[in-house]
């Protein structure tokens, strides 16, 4: 447990909202925010990628 990153946890929990968020959107058809959900869901994970990415090449 002591490699646990808060910030990644947090970034993570936020995509995973993001997507089920979507789908709340499409079910009540209020489709402008659904894209609008999943094009910020996929920018959130693009951001946890490239620190990911970051930290891997550092350490």
């Amino acid at each position: 447990m002591k490699n646990f990153h808060m910030n990644t946890a947090l970034l993570a929990s936020l995509v995973i909202l993001s997507f089920i968020a979507v789908g709340f959107a499409i079910g009540q058809e209020i489709f402008w925010l659904a894209a609008v959900l999943f094009f910020s869901g996929f920018a959130l994970m693009s951001v946890g990628l490239r620190r990911k990415r970051k930290q891997q090449q550092t350490s």
